[in-house]
């Protein structure tokens, strides 16, 4: 687990100067993701650098790690699972190894399979690999995004990272706002690949592959979850070194395939056991981690440590469920309880280790999960990627739920239902019902596309005209979702709820969720492991029916049942709850001082990206309890904390 960054030159004819240099300043932006150690390498055209978390061969694992000529050099941010396997096959074939690392597999694939080499791959990465030869750049980034990685052009460099502010430590780059990533920001609660909120500055999509070569830079997605069932043509998934399978292949009953899921992830599981350093499970009390948990019990030769944290909000607070789990699988279990003031006290420090604003409020008790986690171990496995693979989200049986609303006569809906709905009293408890009944027919006019990104997101696209100043209206592209519906025409995915779970794991999951855990764990050098999220158990879960999956208004049927007899009923069956805090209830009180500094009229006029008079609006409705505008306030709180650490002196 490390961070890494560099650059190399589009004009072959023009050599580095003072590449170690700056390339050191580059590394110590990100010292956190790395504290063990620091590689760089150099030569006229290509600077390669990288911070190293030692978890694999602690004593000769450093990077760069290079084929046996010495003329291809890698460097990895992630854990490359099946290592053993690959490198059994490459010591088959004549290959001689150096190190004991799982890296060093990468530029011995890439001398065999050229760019494909990351097809032989399980694992999560961001890999940087240079060809002196070709004298050719290829960056790589994982199939579902779990380690992030940004570049952009500066002074006719190709300039890359772990995270954006390595990238601004490089002379060429100055940060500035990019307008666009603004909006789509309001809208999503992130900002989506291939945007950053940093002008110049992009986000490698997932299951992306860079090249740079002859001064020419090109991406292509690599990989891509098919959601063919295995009786139809072109369904056949690889089989290469343990990262794709064939599927479905065992009886289609419930039972069988329920069986063979529980196989997939235990060996998913096993494979991320994997380490030299302590370990343990990062454990809510929900199917997802309690599954994993589980199943580390299984494989796991020692006592498994388990952590939960717990707060006084009883409405957010899960640990008695984390702590039924670990009582009934024998863990060591490790809890902390938070108070209201340990947590709203960090938020003020957000914008210091998050490069880009996102306005998750679970990013809070992530990272303090996290702190907490580290005292005890280095590596940490959740449960992340299960709710997008197994239809979990409640939004997905909502477009059940719309289509039907659609067919009422408007005249009952517009008359009858919306305003009822309206008029629901306001509660601050985590997801209440006037919440979710307020957010679901807000959009519900909306086709599927943006009608799922606004129930998740907290300014749908009508909204912008109110929000945003007439100049960012005016130099900005207004349509919002247009990249979600492009990508959504390279699926394959047979319904809409397959298309919005295909969305999720390129959106919502890549980064949301996981940039998130990333931002968190690596802010206090833990490395967290997804065994979800191994494309075996991807593309099983894309194999099955629908209603294997969202069974009724109840989703993870096959998950459950895989589970059955494992876990508890009452772990199985209970309602999903979110990972939080209590947001609408603090910006009233705890954080009401810090939201009226943050979002003051003369502030927003001074930026001139705001409409303050409407912010002002919503600040006054959600204190009054007139309506709950936690989502949105947050969001643009998040955002202003953001700009305060990155744009203010700009």
């Amino acid at each position: 687990m490390c961070g890494i960054t560099g650059w190399v030159n589009l004009d072959t004819t023009k050599a580095n100067h003072n590449a170690e240099a700056i390339l050191h300043g580059m590394c110590e932006r990100i010292l956190h993701r790395g504290p063990d150690s620091e590689g760089v390498w150099t030569d006229d055209q290509a600077a390669l650098g990288m911070r190293r978390l030692s978890i694999i061969d602690l004593k000769t694992g450093d990077q760069p790690v290079f084929s046996e000529d010495k003329t291809v050099i890698a460097m990895v941010n992630g854990e490359l699972y099946n290592f053993r396997e690959v490198r059994a096959d490459l010591e088959k074939r004549g290959h001689q190894f150096r190190t004991k690392t799982d890296v060093e597999i990468v530029p011995h694939l890439y001398q065999i399979y050229g760019d494909d080499f990351v097809d032989h791959i399980n694992g999560m990465f961001a890999i940087s690999l240079w060809d002196t030869q070709k004298k050719k750049l290829i960056l790589a980034r994982d199939r579902f995004g779990e380690k992030p990685l940004y570049y952009g052009i500066f002074d006719n460099k190709l300039i890359y990272a772990s995270e954006p502010k390595a990238m601004l430590a490089h002379p060429a780059v100055k940060p500035e706002l990019n307008l666009d990533a603004l909006r789509h920001y309001v809208s999503f609660d992130y900002v989506p690949a291939p945007m950053s909120i940093f002008k110049g500055i992009y986000k490698l999509p997932s299951a992306h592959i860079l090249t740079v070569e002859n001064g020419e830079v090109k991406t292509r997605r690599y990989w891509s979850l098919s959601w063919r069932k295995p009786d139809q043509p072109g369904s056949a998934r690889a089989a290469r070194s343990g990262v794709g399978r064939e599927v479905g292949l065992n009886g289609n009953s419930p039972n069988s395939k329920a069986n063979e899921l529980r196989e997939l992830l235990s060996d998913a599981v096993r494979m991320r056991l994997v380490s030299d350093v302590p370990l343990g499970i990062l454990l809510s009390g929900g199917i997802d981690s309690s599954t994993v948990a589980a199943l580390a019990v299984r494989h796991s030769t020692e006592q498994v440590k388990t952590f939960s944290i717990g707060f006084t909000e009883q409405s957010f607070n899960e640990s008695q469920y984390a702590r039924q789990v670990a009582n009934h699988l024998g863990t060591d279990h490790y809890e902390e309880y938070l108070s209201a003031g340990t947590t709203s006290d960090l938020i003020s420090e957000i914008g210091k280790w998050l490069d880009e604003p996102m306005s998750d409020p679970s990013l809070i008790p992530t990272y303090l999960l996290a702190r907490f986690v580290r005292r005890h171990v280095t590596v940490a496995l959740g449960g992340d990627g299960g709710d997008e693979l197994f239809a979990g989200y409640p939004m997905y049986y909502a477009h059940k739920v719309a289509a039907r609303y659609a067919m009422i006569p408007s005249f009952l809906r517009t008359g009858i239902i919306e305003p009822a709905v309206r008029a629901l009293p306001v509660s601050t408890k985590n997801l209440s019902f006037d919440f979710k009944a307020k957010r679901f027919i807000r959009a519900s006019k909306f086709d599927s596309v943006a009608r799922h990104h606004s129930w998740f997101g907290s300014f749908s696209q009508d909204k912008h005209e109110q929000l945003f100043s007439k100049d960012v209206l005016e130099r900005t592209n207004s349509d919002i979702y247009a990249e979600a519906r492009d990508l959504l025409k390279t699926s394959d995915a047979g319904n809409d709820i397959e298309k919005m779970q295909f969305l999720d794991m390129n959106f919502y999951l890549a980064e949301d969720i996981l940039t998130k855990v990333d931002r968190a764990s690596m802010a206090v050098s833990l490395e967290t492991r997804a065994p979800f999220l191994d494309p075996r158990v991807a593309e099983f879960s894309a194999s099955l029916p629908m209603n294997y999956k969202l069974r009724g208004s109840k989703g993870k049927f096959i998950l459950k049942q895989s589970m059955q007899g494992i876990l508890p009923d009452e772990i199985l069956y209970r309602p999903k709850k979110g990972f939080g805090i209590p947001t609408a209830e603090w910006l009233k009180g705890r954080l009401n001082t810090l939201l009226h500094e943050m979002l003051t009229k003369s502030r927003l006029k001074e930026q001139g990206l705001f409409n303050a008079d409407f912010v002002q609006q919503l600040i006054k409705e959600h204190e009054t309890s007139a309506a709950s505008h936690h989502k949105e306030l947050w969001t643009l709180l998040v955002f202003q904390l953001w700009w305060d650490s990155f744009l203010s002196q700009a």
